[in-house]
């Protein structure tokens, strides 16, 4: 199958990452030519070609081709709007008008139900922050941040009425539009990740305007991140500096900002994109890992080394599978986009076995 390869496309939008990335992949010193599509050279692994893009639009949608796409924490680091729900505030009464020669209305009876107050999202929205307010108290997150951390320089603050953000985000799925009753829900929404995974489908799928070459769907894509299984995010938005947790508003350019994923966006994203495509997952990373033999891989890898290269591979698969609040075992999620096959086979790591 490597033989078969004929290019890797790599999206990553900083610089800085796409240099070390061409260090790792094809050797310092390597010559990068630039065209439209990105930047271009050649790994130092079967001398393939390899091309950096700032969007996966910049990569070709070849319907004669295989894709294989894997996203390992690539959604997280996408921009979310956070929204929550609100009464509508109440229009103040007309002013009388004392010269009016008309008579006074006849007064409304009262109801005797009070009826459902109006409910509308709201937008959080970036501000400076207040004088004397500290970072935790200036952010939404649930994370703990570093209490020596830099102190956070904005905070968020819920919009006095609607924006055309939250006129129509809020309102795209039925996930959302359920909770718009309850005052103080609270929602994240990330509009570019349901982008790259409709992306996704269509590349294995095919749709009406890119059908593919032969009518038939081809590919997979594999998403690793970090995020509830079946639920809406909320309250994730952090800031990660020096690999400690701060506020997402502290030393802005510094932090790198990270939100949780909505896998079951994605999966909606994906299926409404293409009818050619079935969504697995998500699942935690330990059960895919454990159910793809990491154990197993692990132990012969660690056969033929030597002790401390076997405790390093030894304590790095633990944490990898480790499903306590130190081990990225259960935080993180596996979630597959693959052809249609009417559930007649569940993949490897997602309940499937393999099959001659």
């Amino acid at each position: 199958m490597a033989n078969s390869i004929e290019a890797v496309y790599m999206v990553e939008a900083s610089p800085e990452l796409r240099s070390a990335q061409k260090d790792l992949l094809c050797g310092p010193g390597t010559p990068t030519t630039e065209s439209k599509a990105g930047y271009h050279s050649t790994g130092k692994y079967n001398h393939l070609p390899i091309v950096w893009t700032q969007t996966i639009k910049s990569v070709p949608m070849e319907s004669n081709k295989t894709p294989f796409i894997i996203a390992h924490e690539f959604f997280d680091a996408l921009p979310i709007h956070i929204f929550q729900s609100a009464k509508v505030a109440a229009k103040p009464p007309p002013p009388k008008n004392s010269g009016s020669s008309s008579p006074p209305a006849p007064a409304q009876p009262e109801a005797s139900t009070a009826a459902a107050p109006k409910m509308e999202w709201r937008e959080m929205m970036v501000s400076p922050t207040a004088p004397g307010t500290s970072s935790a108290a200036s952010s939404s997150s649930s994370f703990r941040f570093d209490p020596n951390g830099p102190p956070a320089e904005f905070e968020l603050t819920l919009s006095p009425g609607t924006t055309r953000h939250s006129r129509y985000l809020p309102e795209s799925s039925p996930r959302y539009r359920r909770l718009k009753p309850t005052e103080g829900a609270v929602v994240e929404v990330c509009p570019d990740a349901a982008l790259y995974a409709a992306d996704f489908a269509a590349r294995i799928g095919g749709t009406a305007k890119h059908p593919r070459a032969d009518g038939t769907a081809s590919g997979a894509a594999l998403i690793l991140d970090y995020g509830p299984a079946d639920t809406i995010p909320v309250n994730s938005l952090r800031g990660i500096r020096h690999h400690k947790t701060v506020s997402p508003f502290a030393a802005p350019g510094l932090v790198d900002l990270s939100a949780d994923v909505d896998f079951t966006a994605l999966a909606e994203a994906a299926t409404l994109a293409s009818d050619a495509v079935e969504v697995h997952g998500p699942v935690a990373q330990a059960d895919f890992l454990e159910l793809m033999g990491i154990r197993e891989r692990a132990a012969a890898l660690a056969k033929g080394a030597s002790p401390e290269a076997a405790e390093a591979i030894d304590k790095a698969c633990k944490r990898l599978v480790n499903r306590g609040p130190s081990g990225m075992g259960k935080v993180y999620k596996a979630l597959a986009i693959l052809p249609e096959n009417d559930g007649q086979r569940r993949p490897v790591g997602f309940g499937g076995d393999v099959s001659s």
